[in-house]
């Protein structure tokens, strides 16, 4: 995975770019999204004025839930970003809670137009959905109670005494299996993080595994309480999932996710996301235009 920093121009031109990407105080349609070919998803949506994007409600700096139901973080703005350039407001986006065991299934079934979710490229997957981005990438690590010094990293999972919790059908349960001398005994499954966090509270497990990014955010927001440990073992490519075979969307998609990286609007969507919870500017990607 190559990277590239942004430029000290792109922070400025942060400062030109309107509040829609935030919600702020976006009050319709830019302009943009004409002139799409006759039956592309594109043209669909325009005409339909408003998009459906799958996303997650329980991850603090990308997903989740706030006042009135409706989700906010990282991945919610940068469905805003995509919905601008469709001449979509931010208030016409419907959005569906998303965990990681149906994202495949709600694209399969035409429940939603796109899935901006934490959602890790990898070659399984692609078998049934296709993916725009990569626009960030993360890597898998641990979070633990703030007094544990038992848990080091994945490596402490291997005398088989420890249990770790993850989500069902997500790339980090996969990944932290290998560490594992029994699965059954060791690895604890639920269909979304906050479950995990609150079996930690419980003291019913040793240890979450999800990405680093998405675990800071949980650090963040219980203070005190709870601590990162080791360094990531793996890379997360973040993708946003489409249709099978929707080339045109996918192609539309990674040319609007391009231009956000140098136009400010990305950088913007961090800082009053994840940028929160994470000091350090994300290095920005390159698109994998397979």
């Amino acid at each position: 995975m190559r990277f590239t920093r942004l430029t000290a121009a792109a922070g400025v031109l942060v400062l030109a770019m309107t509040s829609a990407a935030c919600g702020g105080n976006d009050t319709g349609s830019t302009g943009e999204g004409q002139g799409f070919p006759a039956g592309s998803t594109m043209q669909r949506l325009v005409e339909a004025h408003k998009i459906r994007v799958g996303t997650k409600f329980d991850q603090p700096g990308f997903g989740l839930e706030g006042p009135g139901g409706l989700p906010k973080g990282f991945d919610v703005e940068i469905a805003k970003i995509i919905a601008k350039k469709l001449g979509i407001p931010y208030y016409a986006i419907e959005y569906t809670e998303t965990p990681s065991t149906i994202r495949e299934q709600v694209l399969q079934q035409g429940k939603v137009d796109m899935v901006v979710a934490t959602y890790t490229i990898n070659d399984k997957r692609k078998e049934v959905v296709d993916f725009a981005g990569p626009y960030y990438v993360a890597g898998q690590t641990l979070m633990v109670k703030s007094d544990n010094t038992d848990v080091t990293g994945p490596d402490s999972f291997k005398d088989g005494t420890k249990k770790v919790c993850s989500v069902t059908n997500s790339t980090p349960a996969a990944n932290i299996e290998k560490y594992l001398k029994n699965k059954a005994k060791q690895l604890e499954l639920f269909d979304s993080y906050d479950k995990c966090v609150e079996a930690l509270k419980a003291g019913k497990i040793d240890a979450v595994t999800t990405d680093n990014v998405i675990l800071t955010g949980f650090v963040a927001t219980n203070p005190d309480q709870f601590a990162l440990v080791g360094s990531a073992f793996t890379e997360e490519p973040y993708g946003i999932g489409v249709k099978k075979g929707d080339k045109d969307f996918r192609n539309f998609i990674n040319d609007t996710l391009e231009e956000a990286f140098h136009d400010g609007s990305y950088m913007k969507a961090w800082k009053v996301t994840a940028g929160k919870y994470d000091p350090n500017d994300p290095l920005i990607p390159e698109i994998d235009r397979y």
